[in-house]
């Protein structure tokens, strides 16, 4: 090829190139934020650059599931409590869209923690129902906040459902794990007593006393246990994203049978402690902790100011699968009989919960269940199973097939000492649970046609 002929061809190309390269200056990338529900995690982000990040969210006010039975009003962000999880990069500029769905009764806006500016976009954001407004902001600063409604009353807002986490991922990542999980505690305030069923209204006198009715994880009772539960396999390295809610209470997170390898406190980005037991989620804070889970079985997670979650609704589950691992943790290698209190029958004080009418067959099941889901299941488990040598089994009970009377004196009075149920020994104590005369009732007859029992209904007149 003539020489003078391939320099030109060469000069072309590096023409071609820089003129390619110079019509992309100033462009940026653009990318809409794939947002996703608790317990998921938005996709890890890979690229290397900042983008324009776009991000849709409607406000909406819908009614659902608190509790079993239970039903409330929640205001929300994409139609779940909590929000959806953002996740954008450090240094990303994010366009926000609000849009405040036409049924709704209030305005709401937007206040993410994440924002540098004016009330964390609230007054940018502040939208009527039916109308739409949008944003922008820059992610400065790397790390997981909260987000939430801050229209006036702006505790109104937050107690009914409106938070949830956005991520700024660091442009020097943290580590690699196998499992990431998003999880927000929040409270509750309502009208009824907690459990009191139907559909609960808002007590702004209880939220101003900060004495919440269900202290919660991602929104509801029960929305991380059984087959809701968060997984992972022997091995693997887990990461959670806690925020709290609040509005008003800290929390005290705890996984039951594991450790924290590494916490990054408040939402940052270092991690500034190893080997943590339990650590401190301010209310409109949050916290990342990693670990990794080393034997099977099924992990709890909690608020450890321990009443809130056996008795307020702050219980999930991890379950790990895997091969176990007898150096780590043998399980019960003994069994044996402890009495330190001797036959004393301990006596738990509850407030005595309204009458509800319950007249038909199905209505009394129906009440029976939810009784038995809150008070009984927590020992004699979900089917009636119980417990080998701990809580006699309820399901095809001989003992309590054999007289309708004993159990429901049992149910009144309480028991000690020892009995044989299906031919196990037992010899525990069941508590004097303060149940009304048509909650003895009615869960005893839910209990009685359930699981191969004889199907006895048992009256109210029999249960005084």
């Amino acid at each position: 090829m003539n020489p003078f002929k391939r320099n030109r061809i060469g000069i072309s190309i590096v023409i071609l190139i820089f003129f390619v390269v110079f019509s992309m200056c100033g462009k940026e990338t653009t990318e809409e934020a794939k947002l996703t529900y608790a317990p998921q995690v938005p996709p890890h982000i890979e690229r290397d650059y900042e983008a324009k990040v776009i991000v849709n969210m409607e406000t909406v006010e819908v009614v659902g599931r608190l509790a079993d039975g239970v039903e409330y009003t929640f205001w929300t962000f994409g139609g779940s409590v909590p929000g959806p999880m953002i996740r954008v990069r450090e240094g990303d500029t994010v366009e926000f869209h609000l849009k405040n769905h036409p049924t709704s009764k209030m305005p709401h806006n937007i206040d993410l923690h994440a924002v540098t500016g004016q009330g964390g976009g609230a007054a940018a954001s502040l939208t009527i129902p039916g109308h739409a407004s949008k944003f922008s902001f820059r992610a400065l600063n790397p790390g997981l906040y909260i987000y939430h409604c801050a229209t006036s009353p702006v505790g109104m807002h937050i107690a009914n459902g409106m938070y949830g986490l956005i991520f700024v991922q660091p442009k020097d990542d943290l580590p690699k794990v196998d499992k990431e999980y998003y999880v927000v505690q929040s409270e509750f305030y309502t009208k009824g007593k907690n459990g009191e069923p139907g559909l609960q209204a808002f007590s702004m006198e209880k939220a101003i006393t900060e004495i919440p009715d269900y202290v919660v994880f991602n929104g509801s009772v029960g929305s991380m246990v059984e087959d809701r539960s968060i997984t992972a396999k022997v091995g693997e390295k887990v990461r959670l994203y806690v925020g709290n809610g609040g509005p008003n209470l800290v929390s005290s997170f705890h996984v039951i049978g594991e450790i924290f390898d590494f916490i990054y406190a408040e939402g940052g980005i270092l991690p500034n402690q190893k080997n943590v037991q339990t650590t401190l989620i301010p209310a409109g804070g949050s916290a990342i902790v990693d670990f990794t889970v080393d034997v099977p079985g099924t992990l709890i997670l909690v608020d450890h100011s321990i009443f809130r979650t056996f008795n307020k609704g702050s219980l999930g589950m991890l379950k790990v699968e895997g091969v176990a691992n007898s150096n780590i943790y043998s399980g019960k290698e003994e069994d044996t009989v402890y009495l330190p209190e001797g036959p004393a029958i301990q006596r738990m004080v509850t407030e005595v919960k309204p009458k509800v009418a319950a007249k038909t067959k199905e209505e009394i099941l129906a009440n029976g269940e939810r009784v038995y889901k809150s008070v009984c299941s927590a020992c004699h488990m979900k089917e009636g199973q119980g417990v080998t040598g701990v809580f006699p089994p309820l399901a095809k009970s001989d003992y309590l097939n054999a007289d309708k009377q004993r159990a429901i004196q049992i149910l009144k009075k309480g028991l000690s000492g020892p009995i044989t149920v299906n031919g196990q020994k037992y010899n525990n104590v069941m508590p004097h649970l303060e149940l009304t005369n048509e909650e003895i009732a009615s869960v005893l007859s839910y209990v009685y046609n359930q699981w191969g029992n004889k199907g006895y209904m048992v009256s109210e007149q029999e249960a005084k």
